[in-house]
């Protein structure tokens, strides 16, 4: 008996548990005025190889959960027997279908499900609203916080708080509270990164609240994190200290050890800020330590998926930068930059600035000047984000404390004047 591979990915991409899964078959089959049966015991089965052609209706149903064939999640028909679609082409439509309704989501026809259930919302109206949450992260990670993103952040909170009133059980109503959570946290990181404190306080207080509500601990921990940057950008540094540790303080802290690594991390930056040198360095080593227990194949939700060693060692540039060790500094942005994803365009012209900033704090000015101008060549072809329009203020306010008539200086202020006027 061989284990079904295939459905086994398509589940952990989906983000499901085999419970989610079997009561997403459920809701669909209901849909169609049929009886749910399928239990915990039956994805089991499908996994472990020892159903390998589920019922018509089942495999249907799966079908318009992950929006593929039955054959693409690795079932297989009896030999001498045909799918269940009538021809090849039919199933070609069928999974252009799937394809074009779900915009690059795995939840193909989660729409199509909906419709046909309209006053029982179940875990399918759950993927949906998790898959868009994919979306703006993505958006997130090309462009940079912006109202645009803001906007449709706040919107799809506001569809997933609409759609609880009609949750089809206690369980999906919280979950749907998580699902608004994360997307009101999406909408205050965007604030966040556009440097529209305000806007983010707020809607940093009311994910908060919804997670709570939502009995969600990983959207609480996303929470802190941001209230942790939002504070240090505010300049309330014990506040951004007080917020890390209260993401450390989040029960998913103790159940996935890239979390505890996380939370760690972001507490270092607290301590190093408020002038702890030996706490800034605890933590930083506890990030480390968590970092190296945490499995990578954990299936994740797709807005942490910038924290790991190459984020860790632009965080540690962040620390040793701030307890006065620019030389420790300088290597950690080295070794971050060396390891950040390509993808990852606004990270790599953070720790760029880092590094910068880390070789103007040791004097070495024309280097350091030389090094920032690579964040406008980074970020050529888009607005800056107003965080990093912040940061590059204080390297040119440092710039001009520490070497303000140096002719590297002033060729960096025409420069920057210039980019400046053009990144708007």
């Amino acid at each position: 008996m061989e284990a079904n591979r295939n459905l086994a990915d398509a589940l952990s991409e989906a983000g499901l548990t085999q419970a989610e899964l079997a009561e997403a078959v459920n809701d669909y089959l209901r849909s169609l005025g049929k009886e749910g049966t399928v239990s915990d015991r039956t994805v089991r089965h499908w996994l472990t190889g020892k159903t390998r052609w589920p019922h018509p209706r089942q495999r249907e149903a799966l079908e318009t959960v992950f929006g593929c064939t039955a054959e693409e999640l690795g079932f297989m028909p009896p030999a001498g027997r045909r799918t269940a679609s009538s021809s090849p082409e039919e199933d070609s439509v069928h999974r252009r279908k799937f394809i074009t309704a779900a915009t690059g989501t795995t939840a193909a026809a989660v729409s199509l499900v909906a419709a046909a259930r309209p006053y029982a919302v179940g875990t399918t109206d759950v993927i949906r609203l998790r898959n868009g949450l994919d979306t703006l992260t993505a958006l997130d990670a090309s462009r940079g916080g912006h109202e645009a993103l803001e906007r449709a952040a706040l919107a799809g909170a506001a569809e997933a708080l609409e759609l609880q009133k009609r949750a089809a059980s206690q369980r999906i109503r919280q979950r749907l509270f998580g699902v608004a959570a994360n997307y009101t946290a999406s909408a205050a990181w965007s604030a966040v990164d556009a440097r529209q404190s305000d806007r983010a306080q707020g809607h940093l207080n009311r994910a908060l609240y919804l997670a709570g509500m939502g009995k969600d601990p990983v959207a609480l921990l996303r929470v802190w994190n941001s209230h942790a940057v939002l504070a240090r950008q505010r300049q309330e540094f014990p506040q951004a200290l007080d917020a890390g540790q209260a993401a450390q303080a989040t029960t998913v802290t103790r159940r996935d050890p890239l979390f505890a690594s996380l939370a760690h991390a972001r507490t270092a930056i607290g301590h190093s800020s408020v002038g702890d040198r030996r706490g800034a360095l605890r933590s930083l080593g506890h990030a480390e330590e968590a970092l190296a227990k945490a499995p990578r194949e954990e299936p994740r939700p797709s807005w942490v998926a910038f924290y790991g060693p190459a984020e860790l060692l632009a965080i540690t540039a962040i620390v040793r930068d701030g307890i006065g060790d620019a030389a420790g500094a300088e290597a950690a942005s080295h070794r971050a930059l060396a390891a950040i994803p390509q993808q990852f365009r606004r990270n790599r012209a953070l720790a760029t600035l880092q590094l910068a900033l880390a070789q103007l704090h040791q004097r070495d000015v024309d280097q350091a000047c030389a090094t920032a101008e690579q964040v406008f060549v980074l970020m050529h072809g888009s607005a800056l984000p107003g965080r990093m329009r912040s940061y590059l203020g204080d390297f040119y306010r440092d710039l001009t404390t520490i070497a303000p008539d140096s002719r590297a200086a002033r060729e960096w202020k025409d420069r920057h004047r210039s980019e400046w006027s053009q990144a708007r």
